[in-house]
């Protein structure tokens, strides 16, 4: 069986976009004749980020990154993320002429600008000159890889995502005993994610965010009506996404948010605005309103039908996003 290594500096008990696709293509993945490992942060010390107190971030030595890949003997290594350990095995196979590829998830120059005086500019010559060592970057929607391209990446490949449509569907037993309709989002509890957009609506019935992070106690004291449940997973996570009537993503600056494809898997549909991560996952397809004014695309989601929600989300799948990725890594074994 052939084995590939991934490198990611995010990873359990991070519960994000990066840490689900990765571990949902290497589960998917084994059926495919493919064996995945990872190299994470678990693995080595950790500390803090200042801006991100809840995120640890790894400090591993050359020597346990070398020890770790010659254990493993892949066959190829992706390189998932630009932490510290993205940049020791990039280095690292840099240094003995090893062919890798690596892939985009996060837009950091958004995150950064928003958090302190960088210009956005010094950020994405970062990431162009990191992802450019690579054999090719992989990026998760059509806009993104447009604009890749457009900032002067090379070897840009399509990598979609899939979702989970066994644990996320709809007809739950479960209620939420909640005053209706239930206007739900869920995701990091971070200025990034936008959720204040969502929260300072004038919209009947009830808001729900579900997750965890630095902006969730000043959110909770500054909206006391709406509900706020934590961070949820698996069959509980699936049950509060089917007692919803709309999801809602205010996000501007995710590269995908695989949380709509779980929500329309669930029967739910979205609302958000019309940036490029809900633009490509939903298009013109009748299972979501995407407008500049968020209360109008919320009111109007009210009216669609869930069965179509279902339907679309079923043409997404961790397997097709696993056979993609395999394919892009095939090139150049």
């Amino acid at each position: 069986m052939r084995k590939i290594l991934i490198a990611t500096d995010a990873w359990y008990p991070q519960v994000n976009g990066v840490v689900r696709t990765l571990t949902s293509v290497a589960r998917v993945a084994v059926s495919l004749g493919t064996q995945i490992a990872f190299i994470t942060p678990q693995e080595f010390h950790t500390i803090p980020l200042p801006t991100y107190p809840d995120i640890r971030l790894a400090l591993p030595r050359p020597r346990a990154i070398e020890s770790r890949i010659r254990a493993e003997r892949p066959d190829f290594i992706h390189v998932a993320t630009e932490g510290p350990i993205g940049h020791m095995v990039s280095r690292y196979c840099r240094r003995h002429g090893l062919s890798f590829t690596t892939s985009f998830h996060t837009r950091f120059p958004d995150y950064v600008s928003a958090r302190a005086p960088i210009p956005q500019a010094l950020v994405w010559a970062w990431l162009r000159r990191f992802h450019r060592r690579g054999a090719g970057v992989m990026a998760p929607t059509p806009h993104l890889a447009s604009e890749l391209l457009e900032r002067g990446f090379h070897n840009v490949m399509l990598w979609p995502r899939g979702v989970d449509a066994d644990l996320f569907r709809p007809a739950r037993s479960g209620d939420l005993a909640l005053r209706r309709p239930i206007f739900l989002t869920v995701g990091r509890v971070a200025l990034e994610k936008n959720i204040e957009a969502f929260l300072s609506l004038d919209l009947p019935g009830t808001k729900v965010v579900v997750g965890d992070g630095p902006a969730r106690a000043d959110l909770e004291r500054r909206f006391p009506d709406a509900i706020f449940l934590g961070a949820r997973q698996g069959e509980e996570l699936a049950q509060i996404y089917a007692a919803a009537d709309v999801f809602v993503f205010p996000s501007k600056t995710d590269t995908f948010g695989l949380v709509l494809l779980e929500a329309l898997a669930s029967g739910v549909p979205v609302a958000a605005f019309p940036v490029a991560a809900p633009r490509d996952v939903i298009g013109d397809a009748a299972v979501g309103v995407l407008d500049w004014d968020l209360r109008r695309a919320c009111l109007k989601a009210l009216t669609l039908s869930r069965q179509a929600c279902r339907s679309f989300a079923l043409g997404m799948t961790w397997e097709a996003s696993a056979r993609c990725f395999l394919s892009h890594i095939a090139r150049f074994l």
